[in-house]
């Protein structure tokens, strides 16, 4: 399958019902896979830090937002075919299987998979949750995390840490297990209500970062304000060593 390289990461070239096909298709066929999503922060994190550079080789990694549009148009010649931003693309695998899955939700603060859970388990035909786990775990209950959930026998792991946590910890385990493994960012504290969505608009125009940054900017701040100049630098200055 087409991919391209943007920095250190490489992205899938793939449209977004192919993409939803293909990920329907390994879970249907229980093989052990993982799905994460790059942006212009996964770049830039990628850049800096080798072994979550070495995680994303692993993974089926799909665009998510304007930065590396503009990067593939810039270093490739024209954009991805489709945006898959996470926090759409992941309901609408949910939306569109053709059978029930078997959920397992791992992330976030305690209590929020629960209520995220609530949401997501009534997408599609209907889904059954086998188990929720919040992100706050210790290194060492990392096996008894994982041991967890196979004893939950699911067929889709959504996993909601962060990066490069989220991304890390499934490079380390999806092997494991007879599903996909999906990174899914903040998707739970949108859906569980905990964290605001931006409105239509500013998603169709895709500018959400400028919501999230207006939220949260103490905590954002740097990785939009800084991270978006120091991305695109990069990436012109990757440009100039093509020619």
């Amino acid at each position: 399958m087409e991919q391209r390289w943007i920095g250190r990461v490489p992205i899938r070239v793939i449209h977004r019902d192919q993409a939803i096909r293909a990920i329907h298709d390994q879970i249907k066929a229980r093989t052990p896979s993982f799905v994460t999503f790059g942006n212009a922060h996964t770049v830039n994190l990628a850049q800096d830090d080798g072994e979550f550079a070495a995680a994303l080789a692993s993974a089926m990694v799909l665009n998510d937002g304007v930065g590396v549009d503009l990067a593939s148009r810039l270093l490739h010649g024209s954009a991805f075919p489709s945006n898959l931003a996470g926090t759409d693309f992941v309901p609408s695998i949910l939306d569109s299987s053709p059978s029930r899955l078997r959920l397992f939700l791992l992330g976030s603060a305690p209590g929020v998979a629960e209520k995220a859970a609530a949401k997501l388990s009534r997408l599609g035909p209907g889904h059954d949750i086998v188990g929720t786990h919040d992100g706050f775990f210790k290194p060492d209950e990392e096996r008894g995390v994982r041991d967890r959930i196979e004893a939950a026998g699911p067929n889709l792991i959504l996993v909601g840490m962060g990066q490069p946590r989220q991304e890390l910890w499934a490079s380390r385990n999806f092997a494991d297990f007879e599903a996909t493994t999906m990174c899914v960012g903040a998707l739970f504290e949108f859906v569980a209500g905990t964290v605001p969505r931006a409105p239509q608009w500013m998603r169709s125009a895709r500018i959400e970062w400028v919501h999230r940054l207006a939220h949260e900017p103490k905590r954002l701040w740097r990785r939009y304000l800084v991270g978006n100049v120091k991305f695109m630098a990069r990436v012109f200055r990757e440009r100039l060593t093509q020619h």
